[in-house]
């Protein structure tokens, strides 16, 4: 028997991915309270719900033999299925509403998103190099840009032993910038103070349309780093500036894509939808987009209620899609694009050749919903993951820590970064060359250098890392045993 059970689910049933940066098992908890009682009150919610529809429920531990006194945290990790090799991505949080606000692009933050690499040789100091600036964010409005090279935090000098202590601990921040002189990075007189400030991040970043007549291309690039469909004033807002993007690129005979993804983690698969039918070839509403796959109780269930193809999902039918000028497209990549910038890219797959240029991805093809306290007991919520996706060739290889391989793996670590659209951009450059465009004699490059990453990973702020989600929400039915 069935009965439905309102678990305070964020969003909309069309299965939604998420990343975002948030509160990790690593972090000391804002405990509610310390007693007893209410951990073990909060960790019985916990494994109701994981025993009910966590994808791997029937591997957890039997509930009589958990401890269920200790931090919820700590019991929140016994019930996770082989934690660094499958399920890297359920968590669980003390603040529900700020995780959710995260979820939705709500964030405290400067607006910076950067690099961490060596200044030289003797792999001592370091610098920030800005990759991505949000737009409408405090660091915009102070005048930082991609490219920027920050060299010291509050008046000192990054290095390998204090960057973590710098870069961790102020609300505001003064920046001085170096400069690429001679093939030394060098500082500069500039300096720049920022403070943080609560942001809704637009993901449409930037969008260009270059034209290359003499090849019989036209191209449409644009820069997407989160799949957010809108804010709580238009919730259509994000997604509708997609749409206007490419009906620009269709006005304008756009027959190459570059989709730059480098920057994005994930987000609700309502906007990888959209995207992907702005792009497909030959797709439309009755065409699978993606699948999904339940643990063996929701599989019945879903089937059960609503047909054999419950869990297929199809694309939608969006007036300005360029597939028919496209016979590929192109993608963008690093190990930060995943989650729902991965469902794209393998939901495409079916219909046109995707090639992707960059690094491996993070490999996520887990969803997973946002689950908060019907009652409104607590703050505690848990992401947990609910099943696996797969594309419309049954196609779902890529869930490892190895992600996807790249068709061309090209590093991104030349220095200063250029501008968004600039030809000689790294990877921009290797799909025009993929595509036949040699750089032009009109262009000056500009002085650039190789440098060594201290981490593989492109940090937010102060050294957020977005974590990558891919998250489905409604109303989730209670399964009686």
């Amino acid at each position: 028997m069935l009965k439905f059970k309102n678990y305070g689910l964020t969003g909309c049933l069309a299965l939604l991915l998420f990343t975002v940066s948030c509160k990790t098992s690593d972090v000391d908890p804002e405990v509610v309270s310390t007693t007893d009682t209410t951990y073990t009150s909060v960790n019985s919610w916990v494994y109701e719900l994981m025993n009910d529809a966590y994808f791997w429920y029937d591997d957890m531990p039997t509930e009589s033999t958990l401890d269920k006194t200790i931090s919820p945290f700590d019991f929140f990790e016994k019930l996770i299925y082989q934690r660094t090799t499958v399920d890297r991505f359920s968590m669980i949080t003390d603040d529900i509403d700020d995780l959710e606000n995260e979820f939705n692009g709500i964030s405290t933050i400067y607006g910076i998103g950067y690099s961490l690499s060596y200044l030289d040789n003797t792999q001592t100091s370091i610098g920030m190099f800005l990759n991505l600036v949000v737009k409408g964010s405090p660091a915009e409005a102070a005048g930082l840009k991609r490219g920027d090279i920050v060299m010291k935090v509050n008046g000192t000098q990054l290095t390998s032993s204090n960057y973590s202590s710098l870069l961790s601990s102020s609300e505001t921040a003064v920046f001085t910038l170096g400069t690429l002189t001679n093939g030394v990075i060098v500082v500069n007189s500039t300096t720049i103070s920022v403070t943080r400030a609560v942001v809704n991040e637009d993901p449409v970043v930037f969008s260009s349309v270059i034209t290359k007549a003499d090849y019989g291309k036209t191209i449409g690039y644009v820069v997407y780093t989160q799949f957010v469909p809108g804010t709580d004033a238009d919730a259509k807002k994000y997604d509708d500036e997609l749409r206007a993007v490419f009906a620009n690129f269709k006005s304008q005979g756009v027959n190459e894509l570059v989709l730059d993804l480098r920057f994005n983690s994930g987000g609700y698969i309502s906007s990888a939808e959209t995207l992907a039918s702005l792009v497909g070839k030959s797709i439309s509403g009755s065409k699978i987009f993606y699948k999904e796959q339940w643990n063996d109780k929701y599989t019945a269930y879903w089937k059960k209620a609503n047909g054999a193809n419950a869990l297929n999902y199809s694309f939608l039918d969006e007036a300005n899609n360029i597939g028919s000028s496209l016979s590929r497209v192109f993608v963008l990549t690093s190990n930060g694009t995943a989650s729902a910038s991965e469902l794209v890219i393998n939901g495409l797959k079916p219909y046109m050749d995707v090639v992707t240029i960059g690094e491996h991805t993070a490999g996520k093809n887990l969803f997973g919903s946002l689950i908060s306290d019907d009652q409104g007991r607590w703050k505690w919520g848990i992401y947990m993951m609910l099943g696996q996706t797969a594309n419309a060739n049954d196609q779902s290889d890529y869930g490892t820590v190895d992600g996807m391989t790249p068709t061309y793996i090209v590093e991104d670590s030349s220095v200063p970064y250029l501008p968004f659209g600039d030809e000689n951009e790294t990877l921009l450059r290797k799909a025009l060359d993929v595509m036949g465009i040699p750089a032009s004699t009109d262009l000056r490059t500009g002085a650039t250098k190789r440098v060594a990453a201290v981490t593989s990973h492109m940090y937010r702020d102060n050294l957020q890392v977005k974590e990558n989600r891919m998250i489905r929400t409604d109303h989730l039915p209670l399964l009686n045993n």
